[in-house]
């Protein structure tokens, strides 16, 4: 008889997880449940949970995980639910017979089919581009990212799926700025980023362009608290107008700006050293997330509702930066106490 676990195309998976037909084998964790039938709020309950997870079915009340602590302690707590609505469930632990099961077990968690919805979205999008406008194209753009975001934590053997679906969010997220804020600066390619001493950069000017957004807001905080405390700022109707003496940030041709994946915040941390400080780096996920997008950071909604706000209410660039220091202080010091 025919082991259903076995691919007739186990080598060519094998390749493709990027998993070698060699021992020892990988364990899984198994999850075995049966549900009364008049459970129906329980039976909703439970399968969310597990398609949350990212679990494979091997058949129906049967549920695959690759083993990890982590997956052992969720699929615990399925079980508990399950035993709340009155049902059954056990956790057990095995290996793959051999290789050829190992690998289609593999096969179950393949995210290609996901991958390829995401970039069909993000190609969709990218052509709407012209008639959209930019709140529009924005949340699109962030509900794409936390699809991408959600089906890469539980993409368990990555592949160039994943990759690509990288791609084109990335495609669409530069053609969105070129779209609807011309101005910002396109990031250098990567290169070594020079240590410099925040003592040699005191008392100076700094320039940016005017109506800050949160990367130049965080930037002008960083500098002032972390790099140059008697720094004065200049906003500039048009980045051409920055005198040579000023230092200029997060525009083309400013010494600080974007450089490779990172936003001038992160340049900032990197040139001067603070990427050591968890909070300061955590901050700096934040700001990327805010300013360019990419892997959703659970803040990020509701710090840039506040700073839409400040902006919107505050003409002044120099209150408007004010106001913006407490709001930045305040992050960080959350930031530095939640799971610091």
């Amino acid at each position: 008889m025919t082991n259903p676990l076995i691919s007739p195309t186990a080598a060519h998976a094998a390749s493709r997880f990027g998993r070698a037909p060699t021992l020892p084998f990988a364990s899984w964790l198994v999850l075995l449940l049966s549900l009364p039938a008049k459970a129906g709020t329980g039976r909703m309950r439970v399968w969310r949970e597990l398609k949350a997870l990212g679990c494979a079915t091997l058949r129906d009340g049967v549920y695959l995980l690759p083993d990890a602590p982590q997956h052992a302690q969720a699929l615990q707590a399925v079980a508990a639910t399950v035993k709340e609505a009155q049902g059954s469930a056990e956790l057990f632990q095995l290996q793959a017979r051999d290789a050829a099961q190992e690998v289609a077990m593999c096969e179950r968690f393949d995210r290609g089919a996901d991958f390829a919805a995401l970039i069909d979205a993000a190609r969709e999008l990218h052509e709407a581009l012209p008639g959209t406008d930019a709140a529009s194209a924005q949340r699109q753009l962030h509900g794409l990212e936390r699809r991408y975001s959600h089906t890469c934590a539980i993409d368990y053997f990555a592949g160039s799926a994943q990759r690509q679906a990288g791609d084109a969010l990335e495609v669409v997220r530069a053609a969105l700025m070129r779209q609807f804020s011309p101005d910002e600066p396109q990031a250098k390619p990567a290169r070594p980023i020079v240590p410099l001493c925040a003592s040699d950069y005191h008392g100076r000017v700094w320039a940016t362009r005017a109506r800050p957004w949160a990367d130049r807001l965080a930037s002008a905080w960083l500098i002032r608290r972390h790099i140059d405390p008697q720094a004065r700022f200049v906003w500039l109707a048009d980045p051409k107008d920055c005198a040579p003496q000023w230092l200029g940030f997060d525009f083309d041709g400013a010494r600080f700006s974007h450089v490779g994946a990172r936003v001038t915040f992160e340049t900032l941390l990197a040139s001067f050293g603070l990427e050591s400080h968890t909070a300061l780096a955590r901050l700096g996920a934040l700001v990327h997330a805010l300013d360019v997008g990419g892997h959703a950071v659970a803040e990020a909604p509701g710090v840039s509702a506040m700073l839409a706000g400040l902006l919107a209410s505050e003409p002044d660039d120099d209150a408007l930066l004010a106001q913006a220091m407490q709001v930045f202080d305040w992050l960080l010091q959350g930031l530095a106490g939640d799971r610091a």
